[in-house]
């Protein structure tokens, strides 16, 4: 078998294309480029490649058996891990691009500050026209942080909260592994019932797996405390979206923040189309649409591809038991 890549992306620069050209001509490796809107091609050229660099479930399910290492652009991994069908290859390698941590974390400042200092109500001032400015708002500086999943999202998030000054920042992850400088304490996930009633605003960043499923119940949701904020950027199926709603348009909760949901797209009808103190936003904190993103997922595939031909352990592999 020849020593072909599939790329199969629409984000690529002519710069990109001939970075991954330059990495391919040293380790060996011819690569194909194909855009969306030429999915028959790619499927075609797919059948005598070794490496797919891709982010389509209906592309690597055409994947024949010799294919060895499937590269996906994106970070979130859970189509790939709950069907064990989708390989052919039981034993191709599963990477992800685990470069969304600067792009994500800037709108979840973004939020954050929209939600402290009142942007959705005071939108709808706005929109009345009216000239009301007198609601009591509060700061990034001095306020106490939960961020559930402490991997490349979370850190940044972390990052970006202590530089503008936070008071705490606890981060709770699956094996509560410590992580120096970045947080004030990292406690194990089972921890989460004991961390919630201290948390004022409460940043989810949980891949999707079986165990994330409804992880803010409505249980849980009625332990944070009342002026609590919950911004979500990882997955929509980590929160009961019923209880949340029902949390925030009671006045349980001071507000909320989701760029994912479950379905998306949310359907027209969805009630949290008109919840209280709630910002939606089309799952746009990720994507392709920052150029530093686009680059370093080019730059790691690159570093990867180096380290694939080599044999030498890849960045970002995924257990697909685990789901991350």
């Amino acid at each position: 078998m020849s020593r072909d890549i599939c790329i199969y992306q629409e984000f690529l620069t002519p710069a990109h294309q001939e970075a991954i050209r330059a990495a391919a001509g040293e380790t060996g490796f011819t690569p194909h480029f194909f855009t969306l809107d030429q999915f028959d091609q790619a499927r075609e050229c797919l059948q005598h490649c070794e490496v797919l660099y891709a982010h389509s479930v209906d592309l690597l399910r055409a994947a024949p058996e010799t294919l060895k290492w499937y590269c996906c652009s994106f970070a979130g991994v859970d189509p790939y891990c709950q069907d064990d069908g989708i390989f052919k290859n039981p034993d191709c390698l599963l990477t992800n691009s685990n470069v969304y941590g600067v792009t994500i974390a800037e709108h979840v400042v973004m939020v954050t500050l929209m939600l402290l200092r009142r942007m959705p109500e005071y939108e709808a001032v706005v929109r009345e026209r009216g000239w009301s400015n007198q609601l009591p708002i509060r700061s990034i500086r001095d306020n106490e942080f939960t961020i559930l999943g402490t991997g490349n999202i979370g850190n940044h998030v972390a990052e970006r909260m202590r530089g503008m000054g936070a008071a705490r920042i606890t981060g709770l992850s699956r094996s509560g592994r410590a992580r120096e400088g970045i947080y004030d304490e990292v406690l194990p996930i089972s921890e989460l019932d004991r961390v919630l009633p201290r948390t004022k605003i409460l940043v989810m960043a949980l891949p999707g797996t079986a165990e994330t499923i409804h992880i803010l119940n409505r249980r849980r949701i009625a332990l944070l405390p009342g002026d609590a904020y919950v911004i979500n950027v990882g997955r929509g199926t980590a929160i009961d979206q019923a209880a949340l709603k029902e949390a925030l348009d009671g006045g349980k909760l001071a507000g909320a923040a989701l760029d994912v949901m479950a379905p998306e797209p949310l359907p027209k009808d969805d009630p949290l189309w008109g919840t209280k103190n709630l910002i939606l936003t089309p799952h746009v904190s990720g994507n392709m649409t920052l150029g530093y993103t686009c680059n370093e997922n080019v730059r790691l595939f690159c570093e990867d591809l180096k380290n694939y031909a080599a044999g030498r352990p890849l960045n970002g592999c995924v257990d697909r038991k685990k789901g991350y």
